[in-house]
Formats: C-alpha cells, structure tokens, sequence
C-alpha cells in the first residue's frame, strides 16, 4: 500500500516535498529493493512519468521538464520515497501519484514511459502551482 501526501497550493518559483509512505511489503524485501516511480497527470492529460529509479542498476531517470528541479529519494528506515520540487511552475500543476514494483522487466526510462509497468499505486495528491 502506498500512501502520498504533501501536496498543496504554492507559487510559483516555490518548493514542496512530497512524501509517498509504503507498507504491506513483500516478505523479506525492502523499499530499495522495488522500482519506484513519480507520475503526474493534469486535467485533459495523459499520465507522465517524472521520475523513476530502477531496482534492478540503481539509475534514474527524469523527465526533461523537470530536470534541475525535481529530486527523487528513498529512506528505506521509514519506507518512504520522496519527491523534492523546487522552482515550480504553474505546468507542474497536477495530481502526483507515487508507483512501486517488485518484478520490474523494463529499463528505467521504458518504465516511466509505461504507467501499467508498475503495479501498486498511491491515491495521488494535488500540487497546484498559482500566484
């Protein structure tokens, strides 16, 4: 089960922190040991892979809109994955949904390109960029 939140109205040029807490692992396996992923989707718009990181080689990819500006980490003591967001702006407006899979069969940029790829989902949480 995945759980996000911190999510909210900012302005532009601000930053925020989402947090995606995760339970119900599979037995013997931790966080670091999934693929794990950040998607969005705006109103009207496909789903859109931010960030990703790989389980299988430990990379990571961005999408080229967010590069420079959005970190992904994992804090595998807490079972929580993070998704630092700075100097936003108003595209970054969307619904933000953390991702996990166990048995990940793609690279790291095919699974950010494949929402389906990843089995367990978060509920999302609304990040609004506005003056």
């Amino acid at each position: 089960q995945l759980v996000e939140s911190g999510g909210g109205l900012v302005q532009p040029g601000g930053s925020l922190r989402l947090s995606c807490a995760a339970s119900d692992l599979a037995s013997g396996f931790t966080l670091d040991q999934y693929a794990i992923a950040w998607f969005r989707q705006a109103p009207g718009k496909e789903r859109e892979g931010v960030s990703c990181l790989s389980n299988s080689d430990l990379s990571m990819h961005y999408a080229d809109s967010v590069k420079g500006r959005f970190t992904l980490s994992v804090d595998n003591a807490k079972n929580t994955v993070y998704l630092q967001m700075n100097a936003l702006k108003p595209e970054d407006t969307a619904v933000y949904y953390c991702a996990a899979e166990l048995f990940m069969g793609f690279t790291v940029q095919t699974m950010c390109d494949i929402p389906r790829s990843f089995g367990s989902w978060g509920q999302g949480t609304q990040v609004t960029v506005s003056s």
